[in-house]
């Protein structure tokens, strides 16, 4: 059953804070992802108003052109909205080319692996997320892709076993611990296992996406030096938060999203 928004207050990007707002627009990659919208979306103007507004009716459909044809994922909120421009129009997780294999921890309702996985037909995702809701929405997303993904229905943490994971009611927004108002037992697999499970077939993992909510850089920290060592490309959501770059990597920050390249295989990739 739809779940009408239209009535709602007018909402400046979503809500966001005004703080969050003023630091964004000093950031080139906006304005690149401002221009992206018309080309992106296949109803821009629609598109732009659920974005910069926060209105409209959920749950939607909204259509947006990518290199694997035109793409309709499903949004409940305009969280999810806001998700969507930053993975299509924005580019928060840009790879250069299409990756071979990406490990998703975070994966939420399934756009960043939308996102990874239409930039051609070869590449696969290892995706994790613990929330049964989330999961339900992402399978929902990624029709069509059933083949090329694996969904692991935990979260990713420095320990393996059960935990507490808060939650609010949108869904975009969770984690071990916090303090948001709703709270489920969730299983835990430990980064290592993760990343051990991707590389078990296959020599590299090209993409480690980590988005969980305030405790990436303590998750970065616990993985072994020698499993990252055969990461080429690591993207963080760095916001108020630090995040120790590993060994072997240099990092670029844009738009409080933090990419580390590996450089040993930067060099050996051209």
């Amino acid at each position: 059953m739809s779940t009408a928004l239209r009535d709602r207050p007018l909402r400046i990007l979503g809500g966001r804070p005004l703080g969050f707002v003023a630091r964004n627009v000093a950031q080139s990659r906006n304005y690149v992802a401002l221009a992206n919208m018309a080309r992106r979306y296949r109803d821009p103007l629609p598109a732009a108003m659920r974005y910069f507004t926060g209105r409209g009716s959920y749950p939607a459909r909204v259509a947006v052109r990518t290199p694997s044809g035109t793409l309709r994922p499903t949004l409940w909120s305009p969280d999810d909205m806001i998700t969507l421009n930053e993975m299509f129009c924005r580019e928060d997780y840009r790879v250069r080319r299409p990756p071979r294999l990406v490990v998703d921890v975070g994966s939420n309702i399934g756009l960043s692996a939308l996102y990874f996985m239409s930039r051609g037909p070869s590449v696969r995702c290892h995706l994790y997320e613990p929330v049964p809701r989330n999961a339900e929405r992402l399978r929902l997303n990624l029709r069509g892709f059933e083949d090329r993904y694996e969904l692991e229905q935990v979260a990713v943490a420095d320990f393996a076993g059960q935990s507490a994971f808060r939650l609010e009611q949108t869904g975009r927004y969770g984690g071990l611990g916090g303090s948001l108002p709703d709270m489920t037992t969730v299983g835990v697999e430990h980064i290592d296992a993760a990343l051990e499970r991707a590389l078990a077939a296959a020599d590299t993992i090209s993409v480690l996406k980590i988005d969980v909510e305030g405790d990436e850089g303590r998750l970065l920290a616990a993985a072994r030096a020698d499993l990252l060592a055969r990461v080429e490309l690591i993207y963080v959501e760095a916001f108020q938060i630090e995040v120790a770059v590993p060994d072997g990597f240099v990092a670029s920050e844009a738009c409080d999203t933090l990419c580390m390249r590996n450089t040993a295989l930067s060099a050996a990739r051209g």
